[in-house]
């Protein structure tokens, strides 16, 4: 996040007044203040019908004194009351006088009301996290005009911009307004869940998050609204929210730490595109991700706007932290897309890629060895990493078992039932081809958990081991949106898109993966699969030019790149970088030769088709020439034979080097 600070102007700025229509008797909700043949309503006074006093001009003065803080001016209005900037007329350690925030919380003729409200906000005192304002003090004070006792909470004073404010003040490089760039907002979004998933861990609900409650002082983010704030073990019969960003079971169970959630979606929402009507037609939803430009082009981050606003709370994040962590993967991967430098994260959900799948062999036209060994796939795909604090954990630590059916048996002899135990027994009986019962085991377990991700996950797999691509992807799609932050998701939707031949799908979710996480080499293959039979040779070299020259993938990577440049019609350029990287590659001497024989062909192929062109330069040391080419062809075929153990191969592999070899005189 870039650093911010308050500019004078905006400690300065006069209140904004309350405007006429939004006065209303805060006891029979009737209008009250309005102005009458053309003069302007009163601020100040009584309810024509019930009595009730009214004021909508702030209440204290500069130099009033509230307790021991005395008021400098006022700064806002709240959604309780009017809040002030003060300071604390008691000395701190270095002899100066804090600054402080007053806020209005409660306004009642009852003492023990008042005494009662102190007592219930005594525990904002405790609440210490660098992402939430201070709460240092309540204190009580007669209001003025009514002479009704008035608590107030006092809290530090914050020096910089609310995210409300810098949404108002943001422009794009042309100067028009403009939403917030979308990593900053999804950095504000990691922060503000840190604070809120203390506060779920304290037993406290926030309530009314909006972008106007949370404030970016110099690199940091905090909230600084905890007047709506409560005790999730004991919610008042009224409690605060606000149209467009509170969720809409809220008004019939109350706050809960899923709608907490649900806010912070919808003011990332907010903060993010222009999200006109949020307050009416999509108060309780979200546009369509193609009417909206920024979903359309991160559909991770569209997922995880849906899951974090689901109309049901059963469906959305399960807490503070697993939304944060989802958030931190989707802004890892917007800005790996950005600036075409990898963000390798840490996953708490999944293992990293452990093995490879398609690596041996790039998409040709009609070549040799050219197709995906999809059996390799499920086998390779990253693992659901096992809860720690299941029951079953110890004992799945313990097993030694290699083959598929040891593992089976080694899961059905733990004398434990839990969660854990019953999903790693799926995943053995899926790798031992044990499918019938890996679907039974499932059925069971969805009847006890049925919003487990992870029952998609092995569904997904199950199909996938039998050959169903078209039938995996469904359960695939379904995990994504649910941890829309995770790369192994991505990763075998797009394998199980590629094997159903459905580039579209595949190709950019290979390359979100491989883009954000290098570790990940078989989306790298995947991705420059797709890109070749797109006929884009150059972007597929460059997918396969990425994996690390440290990967065990390296070599095979080189040599995919080798016959991506060796595609048909290929250019005289493609054929020596071709050429110069078979040279620069070490081999043994059958990988070398058989692929210089492929180099050679493609080379008089070339050659051929090209009569009167300049054959100016060379392919491993021959020049573009009928005769120089067939030399090396025939050097090739005899170096392959001469490491062929199979004598009949052998003595065609001579006879084929015999027929290209060129005519000569001796």
């Amino acid at each position: 996040m870039p650093r911010v600070t308050r500019s004078d102007s905006a400690t300065t700025a006069p209140v904004p007044e309350i405007d006429e229509s939004q006065r209303f008797c805060r006891t029979c909700k009737s209008p009250v203040g309005r102005g009458r043949n053309g003069q302007p309503g009163r601020p100040r006074g009584f309810c024509t019908k019930d009595g009730t006093p009214f004021c909508f001009e702030p209440t204290l003065a500069e130099s009033d004194s509230v307790d021991r803080y005395e008021i400098d001016r006022c700064i806002a209005r709240g959604g309780q009351g009017w809040i002030y900037l003060g300071h604390d007329t008691h000395f701190d350690d270095t002899g100066g006088q804090r600054p402080v925030v007053l806020k209005g919380v409660i306004d009642s003729t009852d003492p023990d009301a008042i005494e009662q409200a102190r007592q219930e906000r005594r525990f904002l005192i405790e609440v210490d996290h660098p992402n939430i304002v201070k709460v240092n003090d309540f204190v009580r004070h007669p209001d003025p005009l009514t002479g009704t006792m008035a608590g107030y909470l006092v809290m530090e004073y914050i020096d910089g911009r609310t995210l409300l404010d810098l949404h108002r003040e943001y422009r794009d490089d042309e100067g028009n307004r403009a939403p917030l760039p979308l990593p900053h907002v999804l950095a504000y979004g990691i922060e503000v869940l840190q604070a809120m998933a203390y506060l779920h861990e304290k037993g406290l609900l926030y309530c009314d998050f909006k972008p106007d409650n949370a404030m970016h002082t110099g690199d940091q983010l905090k909230l600084i609204d905890l007047g709506a704030v409560v005790r999730a073990e004991s919610v008042p019969d009224s409690f605060l929210g606000t149209v467009g960003y509170q969720a809409p079971e809220v008004v019939d169970t109350g706050p809960t730490v899923a709608s907490d959630l649900y806010t912070v979606g919808r003011s990332l929402a907010v903060l993010s595109f222009s999200f006109e009507g949020f307050t009416r037609q999509f108060r309780d939803r979200l546009p369509n991700r193609d009417d909206v430009p920024l979903l359309a082009a991160n559909e991770s981050y569209d997922l995880l706007l849906r899951r974090a606003t689901h109309t049901d709370p059963a469906q959305r994040f399960t807490s503070a932290e697993q939304m944060s962590q989802q958030l931190e993967g989707v802004l890892l991967e917007v800005l790996a897309a950005s600036d075409a430098h990898p963000r390798p994260g840490l996953s708490r959900v999944f293992t990293v890629e452990q093995r490879t799948f398609g690596t041996d062999t790039v998409v040709g036209d009609g070549r040799p060895g050219s197709q995906v060994d999809w059996s390799a796939l499920v086998p390779a795909l990253p693992t659901p990493l096992v809860d720690p604090v299941d029951p079953g954990a110890g004992h799945l630590a313990a097993i030694a078992a290699a083959d598929p059916d040891s593992v089976v048996d080694a899961l059905l002899a733990i004398p434990v039932d839990s969660p854990e135990i019953v999903l790693q027994l799926v995943g053995a009986r899926i790798a031992a081809g044990q499918l019938d019962a890996a679907h039974q085991d499932l059925d069971v377990y969805a009847a006890k958990a049925p919003h487990d991700w992870r029952l998609s996950w092995y569904r997904g797999l199950g199909e996938l081991a039998a050959s169903r691509p078209r039938e995996a992807r469904p359960y695939f799609e379904q995990v994504y949106a649910v941890l829309p932050g995770e790369l192994p998701p991505k990763l075998a939707l797009a394998a199980a898109a590629e094997w159903d031949g459905d580039d579209d799908r595949a190709g950019p979710l290979y390359e979100r993966v491989w883009r954000t996480d290098t570790r990940y080499v078989s989306a790298a293959f995947g991705y420059a699969r797709v890109l070749e039979r797109r006929g884009e040779l150059t972007a597929a070299v460059a997918a396969l030019d990425g994996v690390p020259e440290d990967n065990a993938q390296h070599t095979f990577a080189q040599v995919a790149a080798i016959r991506a440049c060796l595609a048909p019609n290929l250019a005289k350029a493609e054929l020596l970088e071709a050429g110069a990287r078979l040279k620069r590659l070490p081999l043994g001497i059958e990988r070398q030769a058989e692929l210089s024989v492929e180099v050679f062909q493609a080379a008089l192929e070339w050659v051929r088709h090209n009569e009167g062109v300049d054959g100016g330069g060379e392919v491993l040391g021959r020049r573009l020439a009928d005769r120089q080419l067939r030399f090396g062809l025939e050097k090739a075929y005899r170096d392959l034979a001469g490491v062929t153990e199979d004598a009949d191969r052998r003595i065609e592999l001579v006879r084929t080097a015999n027929r290209v070899r060129p005519r000569t005189l001796f």
